[in-house]
């Protein structure tokens, strides 16, 4: 069984999620409340290896 630690939450910091639209890379928290929900709903691919 696969054990995890967690910091104590004075230690941990938030985590800023880049993605690239429309050829830039832009932080996700600096869309607007619109395109923040289409993110959120976007599936991922994953390539077989």
């Amino acid at each position: 069984m696969k054990q995890t630690m967690q910091l104590p939450e004075d230690q941990r910091q938030r985590c800023e999620v880049w993605t690239r639209v429309m050829g830039y890379h832009r932080p996700v928290a600096a869309f607007n409340p619109g395109k923040q929900s289409e993110h959120r709903e976007r599936r991922h691919f994953c390539e077989p290896k």
